[in-house]
């Protein structure tokens, strides 16, 4: 028994000796080199199939579908770059195409014609506009005229005035009529003095025939018309030629238009207007503009667009509000090449679009830069670049600029192509949360990207002011200026993540602006002007552009009890919502420092 027991040992003890002399004669020598670690790289796991990019955030690769990380846009699906037949081209797959919503059209040439929207008023034919005066001096002892509106016809009396000054000129001309025979020139004289005063014929009979001066001489009426303002009342004292009634004649009147600044090249004398008047309804009218204003008002920044008409049953009245339509062509461009705004990418500088290409080997996009003619209202009038037959993009062209770059092909912002993102993933170094991204753009925002953006505030300002006071031409107008400067601002001065993110802010902005100037009452510039702040606080908060703190400030009672927010350089609430109505509703939520 003792001695199996100590053969198990031995047996154990020589199995453990040989193990440790076999493991020591295999293991590797320490002049060899140790086999690297696997660095994971994106491409890696994307494979060389596909890879899902953000058309918004190109920076942004993963190899399955998905959401962005950024801001939760649906991912989309490139190509490998050995599947592109031009590589000036960028080929996208039929899923990324439908996930962007590309959309295109033929290119044609068809009529450059631009369709204005006019609003005005009728008013008073300036040439039928009379002021009735006192020919006399004197004290008014009676008015036969005494409200506005009051009908008058020519030679009607319309006031008795007292003169002390023609009493005694008539007092003169009866003492001449005595000594007529002796002193002719004296009498005819004191016929002439009276005559000067507007004293008639008959009245001079009259006096010589009853042997009475008339104490209370008649004004008469100069001409035919409505009252449109009264200057005087019983009582008052006159001087010679004072006013007591201005006289509008409204046989025929003008309509008068508003017309922008940027319309104005548009409008001339002779173009066909169909108009309508709101307290007419169901009926077109068709006149031709026979007048264009040549000066700008300074307040209002338009001018005036005239249409002569003739009122013979006083249809229409002054301050009746009109609204008219105008199709104006361009001169020696009947036949042209005609796009979509949407279709069109605008850097400051270069202006691109995105052409189709069609081969055996697929579908692919080509960047092509085009000169842009006039804006006719949500088109441009392309004079280089695109020929008939040729097929754009028309919606999702910032999509397919975003996978351009991402590939490193020509784009909007480096038309020459670049070196393609590698999307190296480097564990914690890949920024996937959204307020990373946030906090770097606005550290990172050039000078000069901060130097364009501060004036968009001061337009939005402007167009805000004009809405606390109930100005709806003012505000009209202050949306066209901030639409004009936001649509040539540099884009090329935002740089990275600025740059995608502000060319959200402008196409939202645009859009929006552009709406104003299609709304006819301060209740739709007020609803559209909800979306433009809600883009302006979100622009400060990201941006911090401005040098000075701003505060965000909300009325409850705004958007049919909804609430609304908006920006504001002072702590003192002046609501844009409601104007002077109530002023004041609303309250500080925060404030952007």
């Amino acid at each position: 028994m003792k001695n199996s027991i100590n053969n198990k040992y031995l047996l154990i003890v020589i199995t453990l000796f040989v193990g440790v002399l076999l493991g020591w004669l295999i293991k590797p020598s320490a002049n060899l080199p140790e086999q690297p670690p696997v660095h994971e790289h994106v491409e890696s796991t994307v494979g060389a199939s596909s890879v899902y990019t953000c058309s918004m955030h190109p920076q942004i690769r993963q190899g399955e579908p998905g959401d962005c990380p950024i801001c939760g846009m649906d991912l989309i699906q490139l190509e490998n770059d050995s599947q592109e037949t031009d590589p000036l081209s960028i080929t996208m797959s039929p899923t990324a195409i439908q996930l962007a919503d590309v959309k295109t059209m033929v290119v044609g040439k068809g009529k450059a014609e631009k369709t204005l929207r006019l609003d005005g008023k009728i008013q008073v034919d300036e040439r039928l506009l009379f002021t009735q005066a006192s020919h006399i001096p004197g004290r008014i002892e009676k008015l036969m005229v005494n409200f506005t509106g009051e009908y008058i016809a020519k030679g009607q009396t319309i006031a008795l005035v007292y003169s002390p000054e023609l009493v005694t000129s008539q007092e003169e001309l009866l003492q001449a009529n005595k000594i007529k025979e002796e002193q002719p020139a004296l009498f005819n004289a004191a016929v002439a003095k009276l005559k000067n005063w507007k004293v008639s014929e008959a009245q001079v009979q009259q006096i010589l025939t009853t042997g009475e001066v008339i104490k209370n001489f008649p004004i008469k009426a100069n001409v035919s018309g409505y009252v449109s303002q009264k200057f005087a009342n019983l009582g008052d004292h006159l001087a010679m030629g004072q006013a007591l009634y201005e006289v509008s004649n409204l046989s025929k009147v003008w309509v008068l238009f508003d017309v922008y600044e940027s319309e104005i090249p548009w409008i001339k004398t002779g173009d066909e207007v169909n108009y309508r008047v709101q307290s007419i309804p169901g009926e077109i009218f068709t006149s031709k503009i026979d007048y264009l204003d040549p000066i700008i008002d300074p307040d209002t920044r338009v001018a005036s667009a005239r249409i002569s008409i003739a009122n013979p049953d006083l249809k229409y009245k002054p301050e009746m509000f009109v609204s008219g339509v105008i199709t104006s062509s361009i001169t020696g461009a009947e036949e042209a090449i005609v796009v979509p705004k949407t279709a069109v990418m605008w850097t400051g500088t270069r202006s691109v679009v995105y052409v189709k290409k069609i081969s055996s080997k697929g579908l692919s996009f080509q960047l092509r830069e085009v000169t842009l003619g006039a804006a006719l209202g949500t088109e441009y009038l392309i004079e280089a670049g695109l020929h008939p037959g040729e097929e754009i993009v028309v919606n999702g062209a910032f999509s397919i600029d975003a996978a351009a770059q991402l590939a490193g092909k020509p784009s909007m912002m480096n038309p020459e192509g670049g070196v393609a993102m590698s999307g190296h993933n480097h564990g914690g170094m890949e920024m996937t949360k959204a307020s990373q991204i946030e906090g770097s753009i606005g550290n990172s925002l050039t000078q000069a990207a901060k130097d364009g953006l501060i004036p968009i505030f001061d337009h939005y300002f402007k167009l805000k002011n004009a809405l606390t006071i109930d100005d709806l031409k003012r505000s009209i107008s202050q949306a066209e200026e901030m639409l004009n400067y936001i649509s040539n601002i540099d884009m090329e001065s935002f740089e990275g993540n600025a740059h995608m993110e502000w060319m959200k802010y402008q196409k939202s902005l645009s859009v929006s602006l552009e709406k104003i100037g299609s709304d006819k009452s301060l209740e739709e510039v007020r609803k559209t002007f909800l979306s433009i702040s809600d883009e302006m606080i979100g622009m400060a908060e990201k941006f911090h552009p401005f040098p000075k703190p701003l505060f965000v400030q909300h009325c409850p009672m705004a958007d049919t009890n909804r609430g609304a927010d908006w920006l504001s350089m002072e702590e003192k609430v002046v609501n844009p919502y409601f104007g002077k109505s109530m002023l004041t509703c609303g309250e500080v939520t925060r404030t952007i420092k």
